[in-house]
């Protein structure tokens, strides 16, 4: 039998991961929210209703799936049945004060290792523990480095000097850290925006904050690129990549100008859908930015996170062409052409924020073919 599930989530400043689990009704182990399908909602939706139902959670679900696993359910006759539950990504918003199954279950945050240590199941051990890579810790060569960099000055002036004539590596890999977490920032303001979170202004000003954020961040590194004689990459690929990289931010200020433009108010189910997934796809990124810093070491993670990049765009190709499809045969009934040329523009506008994380991810796919 099939069920569907969410692993509501957040991710802090540092990047580092926590997940929600609830403990079950029958025998108070450790699980994430699930159930069976409900009549009218799509898998990712229900999904969303049973975090709210089991855990009070309200978040922004991705229609697209992280994966599934196995368990046993015990029935009520004593017999066991064999279970699959697919697994939707919720991006946590809030948890509410009261909810149906308040009295009835414990909820708490776990970090990713402790949440697979504390599930039962091994296929759900394996998925927690590989939603999200830890952050990368800086190396012991760059935590000591600047200590006897400064140390010899002190005692040895004339390397001094001569250090301050050789090129230096520039901060490509910070600078890339940060403009990766304007994309998560700029990604969680825009699904909100479209899931009715908060106001519309507000959301648009987040947006626009980032997105000048992102912008001062790409000057640095092409100011790095031109004066740095040494870089980590090709300079041709650097500027690829922070290029894609700010493309996606400007498309989701983009999008905020045209509904601030506009004045739309009202967004479609297939709108919401392709915001859940620009949540993820900024996810992905953020944690696959980081491992660049030892790309013969991740080239496997980063495959299997750019291969999920592309597989989600191919996912938003599909709803977005559900929801220009219903969007077109809803104008023809109402006989308002505007209202459909106004979404036509959103609908792309989604589109190419997508887009741009595939070309995220077509470029870390050339980084690790050329260098790991």
């Amino acid at each position: 039998m099939e069920q569907i599930g969410a692993l509501p989530y957040v991710i802090d400043e540092a990047g580092h991961a926590r997940v929600m689990l609830i403990t079950s009704r029958d025998t108070g182990r450790w699980v994430i929210p699930k159930g069976n399908p409900i009549v009218g909602l799509a898998s990712h939706e229900a999904a969303a209703q049973e975090a709210y139902e089991e855990a009070g959670i309200r978040g922004i679900p991705c229609p697209s799936p992280v994966g599934q696993f196995a368990y046993r359910k015990r029935r009520r006759t004593g017999r066991y049945r064999d279970m699959i539950v697919t697994v939707f990504p919720l991006a946590f918003v809030e948890q509410v004060e009261d909810w149906p199954e308040r009295h009835q279950r414990d909820t708490r945050w776990f970090t990713l290792d402790r949440a697979a240590e504390a599930v039962n199941e091994p296929g759900l051990k394996a998925l927690i523990a590989a939603f999200r890579e830890p952050p990368i810790p800086a190396s012991l060569a760059q935590r000591i480095l600047p200590v006897v960099r400064t140390s010899a000055k002190r005692r040895i002036p004339m390397l001094g000097w001569f250090q301050s004539l050789m090129p230096k590596q520039g901060r490509f890999f910070e600078l890339f850290d940060a403009h990766a977490a304007t994309l998560v920032a700029g990604a969680d303001a825009l699904a909100r925006l479209l899931h009715g979170e908060g106001s519309i202004e507000g959301q648009i000003a987040e947006i626009v904050k980032r997105e000048h954020e992102a912008d001062d961040i790409t000057r640095e590194v092409l100011q790095d690129v031109r004066r740095v004689f040494v870089t980590p990459f090709d300079r041709s690929a650097i500027t690829d990549l922070i290029g894609v990289m700010d493309d996606a931010i400007d498309q989701m200020n983009g999008t905020a100008n045209a509904i601030a433009l506009y004045e739309v108010t009202e967004f479609s189910p297939q709108m919401r859908d392709m915001a859940g997934i620009i949540v993820e796809a900024a996810r992905i990124t953020a944690e696959a930015i980081p491992l660049l810093r030892s790309l013969g070491t991740n080239a496997g993670r980063l495959h299997d996170l750019t291969a999920r990049l592309i597989q989600i765009e191919g996912h938003a190709d599909d709803i977005h062409d559900t929801g220009l499809r219903a969007l077109f045969q809803a104008s023809k009934i109402s006989a308002d052409p505007m209202t459909f040329i106004i979404n036509r523009e959103i609908y792309s506008s989604l589109e190419k924020i997508v887009d741009r994380f595939e070309d995220v991810a077509n470029e870390i796919q050339g980084l690790v073919i050329d260098h790991a």
